[in-house]
């Protein structure tokens, strides 16, 4: 997985990037088919933002959190990754066609009429 953390107006210390690489563990401890994630991490005034643009197969996904606390805010990130992620998991793994080996046989006759 490439990971990529920027910071508007905001610079990401070395202690913010290790908070964030352990949370993003969790969602990729569901799913771990993840191609690419970017994170920007924004403050203006007292209000912080997190966003996160995930690439798996087939979709993007992209969760914003905005708190007053920018560890409060990458927390409620990832909580909404991990839910968007799980329910994109989920709808994957029902959504795939049996092969045809396993589907069951349907035998139709048809009777002629003289």
């Amino acid at each position: 997985m490439n990971l990529s953390i920027s910071g508007h107006q905001l610079d990401v210390s070395p202690a913010i990037r290790e908070y964030v690489t352990t949370k993003l563990d969790r969602v990729l401890r569901h799913f771990d088919h993840i191609i690419d994630a970017q994170v920007i991490l924004s403050a203006v005034k007292l209000r912080h933002t997190a966003d996160v643009t995930v690439r798996v197969r087939g979709k993007d996904i992209h969760c914003e959190a905005t708190d007053e606390n920018l560890y409060a805010a990458i927390d409620l990130l990832i909580d909404k990754l991990d839910r968007q992620v799980v329910k994109y998991k989920d709808k994957a793994q029902t959504h795939t066609p049996d092969a045809i080996k396993r589907q069951p046989i349907v035998e139709e006759y048809v009777e002629l009429q003289p």
